[in-house]
Order: C-alpha cells, then sequence, then structure tokens
C-alpha cells in the first residue's frame, strides 16, 4: 500500500466506486427505456470494410431495420459501424454502447443514441437486457466472451431464450465441432444446449428467423393477457 495511503482511504474509493458504477447502471436504463423491438449485433472490432462480413453486416441491420427492429451494438468500429450503418440506412434506432478503453474508442459516425460507459459488465448487462435476438458475427475474444455469456444466461434461466443467431459458418463450424466432439462427451454441456444456436449464411434468413420468432412471442403474449 503507498505511504500514506490509510485503508479508509481504500473504503472510502471503493464506496465512491459502488455510486458510479450505480449511475451507469441508472444511465443505462433510463436512456434505453421503450428501445424494444431490437437486436444486438455482436462481432469484431476489428473487422475491414472491404471484408464480406462488413457488407453481410450492413445487410442484415438494414433487413431488421425494414421490419421495425432498432440495432443495438457496441458502437465501435468493425461489425458494429457496420450495424449501426444498415440500421441508419432502415431509418431505426442505432443504439451504441460505447466503452471507454486505455486505446480510446471513439463511436462509429452511424450510431444516432451514444451511452459511453467506464464498465464492461455494465455495458454487457444493457447490451443483452433490451435484445429480442443476438446475431453474432465472426469476431475474436470479446465476442467469444459475449456470446458465451448470452448462452450461460439463458442457460441458466437467468433469461428467456432468444433467437442466437451464428452468422458465417465457415468461421463457426471449427467452434461447434469442438463443442460436439470434445466438450459434450464429457458431460460438460447438454445435447439441449446446441438448440439455443442457430447458424446462417444469409441475411435474408436471419431477419427472417428474429422476425417469425418475434411474432410468434407477440402472439402468445396476447393469449396469455386475454386469458386473464
Amino acid at each position: 500500500m503507498p505511504q500514506g495511503y490509510e485503508i479508509n482511504d481504500y473504503a472510502k474509493e471503493e464506496s465512491w466506486r459502488m455510486f458510479r458504477i450505480m449511475g451507469e447502471l441508472v444511465e443505462g436504463f433510463d436512456k434505453l427505456s421503450g428501445v424494444e423491438p431490437a437486436v444486438t449485433i455482436y462481432g469484431s472490432a476489428r473487422l475491414a470494410y472491404d471484408d464480406p462480413f462488413f457488407n453481410q453486416t450492413v445487410e442484415i441491420a438494414r433487413r431488421l431495420g425494414e421490419m421495425s427492429f432498432n440495432i443495438i451494438t457496441g458502437g465501435g468500429p468493425g461489425v458494429m459501424e457496420a450495424a449501426n450503418k444498415g440500421a441508419r440506412e432502415a431509418g431505426v434506432l442505432s443504439v451504441g454502447l460505447n466503452i471507454i478503453l486505455p486505446a480510446e474508442q471513439a463511436c462509429n459516425i452511424y450510431a444516432n443514441k451514444v451511452i459511453t460507459f467506464n464498465h464492461f459488465f455494465v455495458r454487457k448487462v444493457m447490451l443483452v437486457k433490451y435484445a429480442t435476438a443476438f446475431v453474432i458475427m465472426p469476431g475474436g475474444l470479446g465476442t467469444l466472451d459475449e456470446l458465451s455469456e448470452v448462452l450461460t444466461l439463458m442457460q441458466t434461466r437467468k433469461i428467456r431464450p432468444f433467437p442466437v443467431i451464428l452468422f458465417g459458418s465457415p468461421f463457426w463450424n471449427g467452434l461447434l465441432e469442438w463443442l460436439r466432439s470434445t466438450v459434450l462427451p464429457r458431460s460438460f454441456i447438454d445435447d439441449d444446449d446446441f438448440h439455443l444456436l442457430r447458424l446462417s449464411d444469409d441475411p435474408a434468413e436471419v431477419a427472417e428467423v428474429v422476425q417469425r420468432w418475434y411474432l410468434k412471442q407477440e402472439i402468445l403474449g396476447r393469449r396469455a393477457v386475454a386469458r386473464r
């Protein structure tokens, strides 16, 4: 502990940190209230403009927007920029949930509703809480972390099951094969866990899957209200 730094100072600093976290949560809940229906699109911040996945991400977001789904991303470059671009082209709400990083990440120019977070875990709550479905584009460690968290929340029934669509079968097939051949035989996951995932290479199919699921849930919701 640095000379002159008292334990009470540490406790006071941690207490203020707790209030800053609470402030971020309150801001997120307040600014995102009413954003539904929305789809969260995850993927690499390092995706280049000339990568075919960039234009496919734009198309997926645009098609979803044309079906009246707002689009939520992490607000950065790459996949996030492409998704926000597609949302902007469709004329729907284009949400960018930016994060403060040591190498500062500026929010992309296509997000028209921006919230900047300091804590990753608060940002991750907001990326999940308001989503009707999740589209997972190719990405690295951050994308795998987000995918794993979403699936774990569904597996443990902390959130309702929503469509989780992995886009780009050549990219994701290796992971899925490893899960089936190595993880499943050891009973670290169940065969039912694979039912949480869908694989697609077609932007139109992605949008249709989301819309079909959403309309089905709306109908079920209306029936439940009518029975009360």
